[in-house]
């Protein structure tokens, strides 16, 4: 008689309990909400594109049921990660030119290889190669600046995933714009063909201020504000940069950027490594998002951020990888959140400059501020998009754990993501991506291999 009620009260339970999509469930719940909670034994219940309750997991078990179950009992389950620089077609490219300087590589090598080989159909190839990387790695939102974006859009919409594209609008002829007028007329295109989507965010890229006439950057940043879309650029990458503005203009890269009123809307500044000041106090009242490149800084000698600076000025901070092509030969962020805590640490002389947990905020929520997207993504929180990842914790390099934060950013992998959703899709599962064609890509790159060297033979 008391087996018989039990089952009843199971029966009833269940038929009492609201149906979901997914429920994902983990050792922890790493939350990054306002109260940064993490749930010991924790489970997410996801609705559509977006999550309706997050807790533990006995909790979520009684109020759902679920057509499809992700239990990794031996993983976290974090927000997704948001990149917010890179050139992802430029994956095709990984390690053509390395060890050389900023205007040498792009001068020499990047912008003659690109010249001669970037079509619509290259940067299909390569946008499928760097979304394929990037999602193995648990980076659900990326920022882009390249051409053809409008291709880059459908690649990445095709394969799930989550993007901020801006199409580059550069003061000299690339392969899809022969002028900056051609260049900002594709990119009203490209605003009108993505407006609204559901995962992909049309931006306007202008290069940089050295790349642009200033008629040129006041018409981006007007034509961003008609659309209500970000602006990406670089911005005081190198000292070169900073020194030559100084002598041309009397006055910094962001300030020159600040009075042409480039900032006069949502931006995002990729580098921000040369930075006095009154640049910080700037681009702290303009609230202007700084995706923080830390590889690629290192790896062209560009110079190292001033973050505790920029932390203590409220400035939204992300990061990025920047592109794949020489100045970083991947895409993965738990490398730039390692980088970005210890690279502070030797340049500053204080092992607390940037804490861990402000690592894998700048990866999470600071990248989402960044984009303009924190009400959207960037935490595990009930109505925000469901965008997120699970890391397994069974390998030795992750025993024991003493701190969450200290291991996601000191010792965990990009290989240790196991699965992701992105806009309540399981686009990742048992670290084998479901949207698309590994073989396939695989293929094309050693295609396109041997075309790029035979290109600049």
């Amino acid at each position: 008689m008391r087996r018989i009620w039990i089952s009843f009260v199971w029966a009833w339970s269940a038929f009492g309990a609201e149906t979901v999509d997914l429920i994902v469930s983990g050792r922890q719940v790493v939350t990054m909400d306002a109260g940064e909670r993490i749930i010991a034994n924790g489970a997410v219940a996801v609705k559509g594109e977006r999550i309706v309750a997050v807790g533990p997991r006995a909790e979520i078990d009684k109020a759902y049921k679920a057509k499809q179950r992700i239990d990794r009992p031996d993983a976290l389950i974090t927000p997704g990660l948001v990149n917010t620089h890179t050139h992802a077609p430029m994956s095709l490219l990984r390690g053509i030119a390395d060890d050389l300087r900023l205007q040498e590589w792009l001068e020499k090598y990047i912008f003659p290889a690109e010249a001669r080989n970037v079509t619509p159909e290259f940067v299909r190839a390569g946008t499928q190669l760097a979304v394929l990387e990037m999602l193995l790695g648990g980076t659900t939102t990326y920022t882009d600046m390249y051409y053809f974006e409008e291709v880059i859009g459908e690649a990445t919409a095709a394969a799930g995933m989550r993007a901020v594209l801006g199409q580059t609008v550069i003061g000299f002829p690339v392969p899809d714009a022969k002028t900056p007028q051609l260049a900002l007329a594709r990119n009203e295109a490209f605003l009108k063909q993505f407006a609204g989507h559901r995962l992909v965010t049309a931006a306007v890229a202008p290069h940089a201020l050295y790349t642009n006439s200033d008629e040129t950057l006041r018409a981006t940043r007007a034509l961003a504000n008609k659309y209500g879309a970000p602006l990406l650029i670089h911005v005081a990458e190198t000292k070169r940069e900073f020194d030559e503005s100084k002598q041309k203009r009397g006055m910094t890269p962001v300030q020159a950027l600040a009075k042409l009123g480039v900032f006069d809307g949502r931006t995002v500044a990729a580098h921000g490594v040369w930075l006095d000041d009154e640049d910080v106090a700037t681009l702290a009242r303009k609230q202007v998002g700084v995706a923080h490149c830390p590889t690629s800084n290192m790896k062209l000698s560009s110079g190292v951020a001033p973050l505790p600076k920029l932390l203590k000025a409220g400035v939204p901070l992300g990061l990025g990888p920047d592109g794949p092509a020489g100045s970083n030969n991947e895409f993965n962020l738990f490398e730039e959140m390692d980088l970005a805590a210890k690279l502070q640490k030797v340049i500053t002389m204080d092992p607390e400059a940037v804490p861990a947990k402000t690592a894998f905020r700048m990866a999470t929520m600071g990248g989402a501020r960044v984009l303009g997207m924190e009400k959207e993504i960037g935490s595990i929180e009930t109505g925000k998009r469901a965008d997120l990842i699970a890391i397994r914790m069974d390998g030795p390099h992750a025993w024991p754990m003493f701190n969450v934060y200290s291991q996601l950013v000191y010792a965990l992998k990009a290989s240790d993501v196991n699965d992701v959703v992105v806009n309540g899709r399981v686009v990742v599962r048992d670290r084998r991506a479901l949207t698309l064609d590994k073989t396939k890509i695989q293929a094309e790159a050693e295609r396109y291999l041997g075309r790029v060297r035979k290109s600049l033979e």
